[in-house]
C-alpha cells in the first residue's frame, strides 16, 4: 500500500451530447402587417395551447426514444440531490461515471452471464443496441493496477437472441459483479477497497443478493467467509471459472466506495450507516468462532487463566513488525508499559494467523501500539472507545493520518500519533543530520513513490524514546479508566433505572 494514493477531490459533472436535456426554442417572425385587436390577443394563447401540446407529447414520447435516461421514477423524483442512476427503467443500463473512485453500472430486466465473451447481456425484446465497458475495481485512478482488471462488456440484445443463450442457474435476487484482483494479498486493500464496498453496496439488500466475482480466489473466500456469510445468504459464483449461464433481474457492476476505511452517512441513501454498523457486522461475524477459542483456552489452561493477578489490568496490545518498520526495543516497550499498569500482549500476525484469532486479540484490548503499515488495518477489529497509537515513521505522515488516523478517529476510537523525531529513526546513524532524507522527508516523498518506499517503508526502523513515549502511553492509560469508571456508572445507572 503506497503513499501514492488518491486525495479525494471534488469532480465536476460533464455530460455527453446524449445525456443533455432537450431544449426547446420558439422565435416569433415580425410581421409588417398588424393582427387585428381580437387575432392579437388569441395569437399569445394559441402559442401557449401549441407549446404545451408539444411538450406533453415530448414527455410522452422520450421514454421509448431514450429509455436508458427515463423511468417513471426519475420523471416523477422531487429531490435534485438524488444520485446518478438511482432509479433504472426496466431493460436498461445506466452507468454512473462521476466517480474518481470507481464506475458502477445498474441493469434491470432479463439479465445473463457470459463468461466466454467478459460479457452480461440485457435481454430487451427491442432493437436498441447500447454496450457499456468496466472494470469493476475500486482504484480508477490508478491506471497502472486497473489495466490488470478484467474488463467485462455489458451488451444490450434483442429477446430472439434468447433461444442461443438459456439459462442454467437462474436467480431471483440481485446480483452484485466485482474484482478481486488488483492489490488483494494485502489486509488494506482487501478491506477498503473490496469488503467495505462491498458492504456499501450491498447493504441495502439485506443478504438477499448473489456475489459474482472477477479473478475469483479460494483463499479470499476461506479467509472472509464469515464476513462474506453477513453480507449474502447465497455462495459466490466464479464468473470466469463457472461456465453455466446466471441469469439474474437486477445486477450492481462495480462497488461504491467513499474514502479510506470511512463510511459516510450521507451516501448511504438515507440508511444513516456507518463505520460502525461494519464493526457490528464483524462482531457477529467472529463471534462464534471467538467463543469456541475462548472455550479450548480454558480446557487447555483450566486454573492458569483464573490465577493470573493482572487480568484485569487494562490490556495493552503491541502489533509486532519483522523487517522493515520493526520496534527495535520492543521489549523495554513491554516494561514500560507493565510499569503504568497495563497488561501487556505482544501480536505477531503472519498471512497464516487466522483473522478470527487477530480479530479477538485486537477486539479484547483496551489500547493498541503498532508501526504504520497495512496491519494497522485491523483498528477496525478494536471496540469504539478504545486506543490506537500509531507510530508514525520519517516520511509517512501525510499516509498515516489519511489512511489510519483519521479513520479510526471517525470509527470512535481515541487516536494519538506518535511522529518520531530523526534520532528514533535508524535512518539516522546513515544520513548526516542535514540530508533531506531526515531533515525534509516530504522533498524527498516528491521525487517518486521508489523513493519513499526504499527509503522510508522497505528502509528505516524505530527505537522509541521511552521517556518521550511513556507520556502517550499515560495519556492512554488515563483515558481507559475513565472509559471503565464512566461505563460502571452507566451500568449502575441503568439497573436503577430498570429497578
Amino acid at each position: 500500500m503506497g503513499l501514492q494514493h488518491h486525495r479525494s477531490k471534488s469532480q465536476p459533472l460533464f455530460l455527453d451530447d446524449d445525456e443533455m436535456g432537450l431544449v426547446l426554442v420558439f422565435t416569433k417572425k415580425p410581421s409588417s402587417t398588424p393582427l387585428p385587436s381580437t387575432a392579437a390577443a388569441a395569437r399569445p394563447k394559441l402559442l401557449t395551447l401549441l407549446f404545451l401540446s408539444l411538450v406533453s407529447g415530448f414527455l410522452i414520447l422520450a421514454p421509448h426514444f431514450f429509455p436508458a435516461f427515463y423511468s417513471f421514477d426519475s420523471m416523477t423524483a422531487t429531490d435534485s440531490n438524488l444520485p446518478l442512476c438511482s432509479s433504472v427503467a426496466n431493460g436498461t443500463i445506466c452507468c454512473d461515471r462521476t466517480s474518481i473512485r470507481s464506475d458502477v453500472c445498474y441493469m434491470k430486466g432479463d439479465i445473463r452471464t457470459q463468461p466466454s465473451t467478459s460479457s452480461i447481456r440485457l435481454y430487451t425484446g427491442e432493437s436498441r443496441h447500447q454496450e457499456e465497458k468496466i472494470r469493476p475495481y475500486t482504484r480508477k485512478w490508478e491506471t497502472s493496477v486497473m489495466n490488470t482488471i478484467d474488463e467485462l462488456n455489458l451488451i444490450t440484445s434483442e429477446e430472439k437472441q434468447q433461444q442461443n443463450h438459456r439459462c442454467d442457474v437462474t436467480h431471483d435476487v440481485p446480483a452484485v459483479f466485482f474484482s478481486t484482483g488488483g492489490y488483494t494479498g494485502n489486509v488494506y486493500h482487501e478491506f477498503n477497497d473490496g469488503l467495505i464496498p462491498l458492504y456499501i453496496t450491498s447493504h441495502q439488500y439485506n443478504k438477499r443478493v448473489v456475489f459474482v466475482i472477477l479473478e475469483y480466489h479460494d483463499w479470499w473466500i476461506s479467509k472472509y467467509s464469515d464476513i462474506l456469510s453477513h453480507l449474502s445468504d447465497f455462495p459466490a459464483v466464479d464468473f470466469s471459472g463457472d461456465k453455466r449461464t446466471h441469469c439474474f433481474p437486477e445486477a450492481t457492476v462495480g462497488l461504491r466506495i467513499h474514502d479510506e476505511l470511512t463510511i459516510s452517512p450521507a451516501l448511504m441513501q438515507g440508511s444513516n450507516r456507518t463505520i460502525v454498523d461494519f464493526r457490528n457486522i464483524l462482531d457477529r461475524a467472529y463471534l462464534p468462532r471467538i467463543t469456541g477459542l475462548i472455550e479450548e483456552e480454558k480446557l487447555e489452561l483450566g486454573p492458569a487463566i483464573r490465577s493470573n493477578s493482572r487480568r484485569n489490568a487494562p490490556k495493552l496490545l503491541i502489533v509486532s513488525r519483522t523487517g522493515s518498520r520493526a520496534i527495535t526495543n520492543e521489549e523495554a516497550l513491554v516494561k514500560t508499559g507493565e510499569r503504568i499498569g497495563f497488561r501487556v500482549e505482544i501480536l505477531r500476525p503472519d498471512p497464516t494467523t487466522e483473522l478470527a484469532k487477530i480479530y479477538r486479540a485486537m477486539n479484547s484490548s483496551d489500547v493498541m501500539i503498532g508501526v504504520h503499515g497495512a496491519a494497522m488495518t485491523h483498528f477496525l477489529f478494536m471496540r469504539p472507545g478504545s486506543v490506537f497509537i500509531q507510530v508514525v515513521p520519517l516520511g509517512t505522515d501525510w499516509a498515516a493520518e489519511s489512511y489510519y488516523g483519521g479513520p479510526a478517529t471517525r470509527m470512535g476510537l481515541k487516536y494519538i500519533g506518535y511522529k518520531i523525531l530523526p534520532r528514533e529513526s535508524s535512518l539516522f546513524e546513515k544520513y548526516g543530520e542535514e540530508d533531506p532524507v531526515l531533515r525534509d522527508p516530504e522533498s524527498v516523498n516528491q521525487r517518486g513513490w521508489e523513493y519513499t518506499k526504499s527509503i522510508y517503508l522497505d528502509g528505516q526502523n524505530v527505537a522509541l524514546d521511552l521517556k518521550r513515549f511513556e507520556k502517550r502511553l499515560g495519556r492512554a492509560y488515563g483515558h481507559v479508566v475513565k472509559n471503565v469508571v464512566r461505563n460502571r456508572r452507566d451500568r449502575r445507572r441503568r439497573r436503577r433505572s430498570a429497578a
